[in-house]
């Protein structure tokens, strides 16, 4: 069985594009922006040599935002019939009616508008039948299950997306691009004396080519979780802390909601007026880069047609710039950055050292390999995390430690970056690699 196509063209969805923008400036609007995303993919989980579960999906969604001057109203549908994507333009534009005027509100300027859309190798679909899914996901959770210590699991799954976004408004621009995302995963449960442990590991790209191996990653998960028995607890202390590249994302992301629009010019961040002012250690530069070939936050343009442009955000600890969408430059006074719909491809450029080199280097501290809980205050900077890890004592890795929690304040935090990984993670619209922070209080027994 061939996982099934979509039935909808880009031509056909340029076309309903469209057929919006000319029936909500027939109705009166004054501008009007539209969308489309349609997706289509398939999913296996298989738990202990079975299946567990398979989908096959398709999903589609059309949305139509019209402004009548400085008034707002938006709509969607799933239905892309022409009457009923009629009836979703004339809700929008009954919502206007009714809605406060808003001087802020409108499409993006029409001057910065992409140009063209450059292929940036986003498409590269992968003709997996269910059957060679199932094979691909039970061959991974079986190689994780070869560990002796592994005792359980959680499964292992597989996934394949392809998907059309297309975009337009009444500038005259119309865009599109067909993206895909694959990825493979395992979670498993090990035991020793009673005591039990879970951990993972993952793969995802644009191009199925550049996943892991089935067996890479059953091994990964299996390891992994591994190394987490005989956990300990450690007494409450400020240490230098690791964390490890997938959890020094995190770190990033919450960089990125400090220094967005919708926070600033609601001065609900812990980032206000620090524009080219130093908010990180000299080490620390920080990029844009929406362009990276088969990134997996690539675009040439965002949710409003703006333009994307590759550019730097930190550059030697100095902040040189903001994550804005129209609306929100509009409301700070400033430009939009082409950040409508988020951040493309960030980028922490690495260092030098190994994460073996960042261990030994440190001497004594902890490294964090999983980040649990929503402990962090986007207004104060107060950050407080439940942790997983391991304790390092001279230059090695002595044990791996649990119910510990991490805290801090995150403006402190990035001033005390001491050094920076060249391990990078790939995995995702943030591309870290692991980091080093001095003087963190770690919270334990």
């Amino acid at each position: 069985m061939e996982l099934q196509k979509s039935p909808y063209t880009v031509d056909k969805l340029r076309g309903l594009i469209q057929f919006c923008l000319d029936e909500a400036k027939k109705q009166g609007s004054t501008g009007v922006e539209a969308s489309i995303d349609v997706e289509h993919g398939l999913s296996v989980t298989a738990r202990l040599g079975d299946v567990e579960t398979l989908e096959n999906h398709n999903d589609r969604r059309l949305g139509v935002t019209v402004y009548a001057n400085t008034k707002k109203g938006s709509s969607s549908t799933t239905d892309f019939e022409l009457p009923a994507v009629r009836e979703a333009v004339t809700a929008a534009c009954n919502i206007a009616k009714f809605t406060e005027a808003d001087e802020c509100a409108g499409l993006a300027d029409p001057d910065r508008m992409a140009t063209s859309v450059m292929d940036l190798g986003l498409d590269c679909p992968w003709g997996l039948a269910p059957d060679e899914a199932v094979e691909i996901a039970v061959e991974c959770e079986d190689r994780a299950r070869e560990f002796s210590e592994i005792s359980n699991s959680e499964g292992a799954s597989i996934s394949t997306n392809r998907g059309t976004h297309v975009y337009g408004n009444t500038h005259g621009f119309v865009g599109s691009y067909v993206s895909t995302r694959h990825s493979l995963s395992c979670a498993v449960i090990a035991e020793q004396n009673g005591a039990m442990q879970r951990d993972y590991w993952y793969t995802t790209s644009r191009n199925p080519k550049d996943l892991q191996s089935a067996q890479d990653v059953g091994a990964q998960a299996a390891q992994r979780t591994i190394r987490r028995l005989g956990a300990k607890k450690i007494t409450t202390q400020t240490t230098p802390v690791i964390f490890e590249a997938s959890m020094a994302r995190s770190l990033l992301s919450h960089f990125v909601s400090a220094v967005s629009g919708g926070a600033l010019y609601r001065q609900a961040s812990f980032l206000l007026d620090q524009l080219n002012k130093k908010v990180f250690s000299d080490l620390v530069t920080i990029t844009e880069d929406p362009h990276m070939q088969g990134g997996l936050g690539s675009s040439a343009f965002d949710m409003e047609g703006v333009a994307t442009q590759p550019r730097t955000l930190v550059a030697d600890g100095i902040l040189q710039g903001y994550v804005l969408s129209s609306y929100s430059a509009r409301k700070l006074g400033m430009k939009t950055t082409g950040n409508a719909g988020g951040i493309h491809n960030l980028v922490l450029h690495p260092g030098q050292q190994t994460l073996e080199e960042l261990i030994s280097g440190m001497q004594r501290g902890l490294l964090v390999t999983e980040l649990i809980g929503l402990g962090v205050n986007n207004v104060t900077g107060d950050y407080s995390r439940g942790a997983v890890g391991y304790w390092v004592e001279n230059g090695t890795i002595q044990y791996p430690v649990e119910e510990i929690t991490v805290a801090g304040n995150l403006k402190s935090m990035f001033q005390k970056i001491i050094a920076i990984g060249c391990d990078v993670d790939r995995r995702g619209s943030i591309i870290t690699p692991s980091v080093l922070v001095d003087d963190m209080m770690v919270a334990g027994s």
